[in-house]
């Protein structure tokens, strides 16, 4: 039972060194960089997207604005 433990054991790090060194390859650091590239681009898209949600709720906030002080003008204008 003994030996069938350290044989597991065994296998197991033999199988994690040859994982680290397939990890460490040329062709999976290329893997990463392509990703990473990827990753890049969708991040500047969603920045872009969020720019013009904001651009675009500022707007609204000041046509709000420009609305509700039109309304109290005409409100004041009312009582007098």
């Amino acid at each position: 039972m003994k030996l069938k433990g350290f044989g597991i054991f065994a296998v197991g790090t033999l199988f994690g060194l040859e994982g680290i060194k397939l990890l460490s390859s040329k062709e999976a650091k290329k893997l990463y960089t392509h990703c990473t590239a990827g990753f890049l681009r969708a991040k500047d898209s969603v920045l872009d997207q969020v720019t013009t949600l904001q651009e675009n709720c500022s707007d609204i906030y000041e046509e709000a604005k420009a609305i509700n002080a039109q309304r109290l003008e005409k409100e004041e204008d009312a009582e007098e």
